[in-house]
């Protein structure tokens, strides 16, 4: 019997990436916000009711739905290491070369031991675009369901649905600003990297080439 097989292309919800804005396979659009942290366990607690009282706001304000994704990733300290051992094989001077090497075999250790990690924060914003209304918050990052067949968006229409996805996105950066996050949209290069790590998480782990 006859297996039919499906490229990787076939299982991702995207479209294209126009501007900075996604275009999902059935039609609906995505505007994605890198947001700024705020270390609340710092403030004191009057600030941290204000916080949580301007957050409570801002989303009791929202007509429509939004996702924020937190994207944790182990520190790649690869590169900074490198950087330094060009610098060691650079210096001349003794004492320096022994300093260096002991703070690289330092920094190594005290990344392999403790399994350091970064964490970045996005806000999605969705528009129906062309497609029917979005169905639930958690059709987010990566589109949800495909029940619509994918669909052309012309320049005008393009245009038009940007405008309300930059309203929305406005909408979204005032309430946030309240908190003293900041958000600002990712630019099509940008978009394109998140999704290529969402959907190639190992190719963040694989080791670096001599």
């Amino acid at each position: 019997m006859a297996i039919s097989s499906k490229s990787a292309q076939e299982f991702i919800p995207i479209k294209e990436i126009r501007d900075g804005i996604v275009i999902l396979k059935n039609g609906e659009l995505r505007l994605i916000l890198l947001a700024s942290s705020v270390n609340f366990a710092l403030k004191s607690s009057d600030e941290q009711m204000a916080i949580i009282m301007q957050f409570q706001n801002f989303l009791n304000s929202l007509d429509f739905s939004v996702q924020i994704f937190i994207q944790s990733r182990r520190l790649d300290i690869r590169p900074y290491l490198s950087t330094l051992s060009d610098r060691l094989g650079q210096e001349t001077n003794e004492m320096m070369r022994i300093q260096i090497k002991e703070y690289i075999d330092y920094v190594r250790k005290l990344t392999e031991n403790q399994g350091i990690m970064t964490k970045t924060f996005f806000v999605i914003v969705p528009y129906g675009g062309l497609a029917a209304p979005i169905q639930g918050i958690m059709r987010g990052l990566r589109g949800g369901e495909q029940k619509q067949t994918a669909q052309e968006l012309s320049d005008e229409a393009f245009e038009e649905s940007r405008s309300q996805l930059e309203q929305r996105a406005n909408i979204v950066r005032q309430g946030l600003g309240r908190t003293g996050v900041r958000v600002e949209p990712l630019g099509t290069e940008a978009v394109t990297e998140l999704y290529y790590k969402i959907f190639n998480p190992g190719e963040v782990e694989k080791p670096v080439k001599a």
